[in-house]
């Protein structure tokens, strides 16, 4: 029984239940789900995750209503999230499955193309970006309050089909860390939600180097067996020096070089080679 609009308490294995018949539900009808699932207690581990969930709780206005959410999206209640440019829609499993959108302003061409312009040659690869490993500098200025990728409150409307009147309630706080967790996995779609081209952060790779002049640390230089972790390629013999010969078959045995030797031409005695001078004999 709901009292004053409220549903009443559901508890976490319950609502977990719910989650699980809901997704079958709409698995059956042909929808894709994209459910948030957090192991362990930690929600993000990686660069991109860690600075959304930072640059959120950084402000006064989500510090004291996030903490709500984390139960939420640790325990599975986020069973769909997905996301576009400019928006991300999710469902949240509570008392009942409720509607969750929350609409983030993109990034204007003139913040996108500054943020460009700064990081001009500091990133070495699609792969270290994607993988947030880069320097400070380069970090500092993705992150910017007011001027990077992260967006503030202003740039940020949330919405939820429950009936709590609050702006953000626990279930909006749970997509929150879900977006957080999201961007873990698959950090590119943070460029998708601001509907922009991570490549165009590395396209002038050959430009000057306003965040950082120096070139790549060596724990930040992919190995061998590093690549072949990666995608799954076998990289032996690329160590050989240009030009050696891996061939491991039959040779062909090497052929002997006959001398020639010169042959010089005798010339009959009391006769002279023909156009030679003759000499004359002195008188006795």
């Amino acid at each position: 029984m709901a009292y004053w609009g409220w549903r009443p308490y559901v508890s976490a294995a319950e609502r977990r239940r719910n989650a699980l018949k809901e997704m079958e539900k709409r698995k059956k009808k042909g929808h894709a789900v994209s459910p948030v699932n957090i192991e362990g207690r930690t929600i993000v581990k990686t660069f991109w995750g860690k600075a959304w969930c930072e640059n959120l709780e950084h402000y006064s206005d989500y510090a004291n209503r996030l903490p709500r959410g984390r139960t939420y999206v640790r325990n599975g209640s986020v069973i769909d999230l997905q996301i576009s440019a400019g928006t991300i829609r999710a469902l949240v499993s509570g008392s009942d499955i409720y509607e969750v959108e929350v609409t983030v302003t993109p990034v204007t061409k003139a913040r996108w193309k500054s943020i460009c312009s700064d990081c001009a040659g500091a990133i070495d690869s699609l792969v270290e970006l994607l993988q947030g490993r880069f320097s400070k500098g380069v970090m500092e200025r993705i992150c910017r309050q007011g001027a990077g990728l992260f967006p503030s409150p202003k740039e940020i409307t949330l919405s939820c089909s429950c009936p709590d009147w609050a702006g953000m309630c626990k279930h909006v706080a749970a997509v929150l860390y879900g977006i957080g967790a999201r961007f873990d996995e698959h950090p590119e779609l943070l460029f998708r939600m601001h509907a922009v081209k991570e490549e165009e952060l590395i396209a002038h790779a050959g430009s000057a180097l306003p965040l950082s002049k120096k070139g790549p640390s060596a724990s930040k230089v992919l190995d061998s067996e590093d690549l072949s972790s990666m995608f799954g390629l076998d990289m032996a013999g690329l160590d050989e020096p240009p030009g050696a010969d891996t061939d491991t078959g039959p040779t062909r045995p090497a052929v002997p070089v006959k001398s020639v030797k010169r042959k010089t031409e005798k010339t009959p005695v009391g006769k002279t080679r023909a156009g030679a001078p003759k000499r004359s004999r002195s008188s006795a």
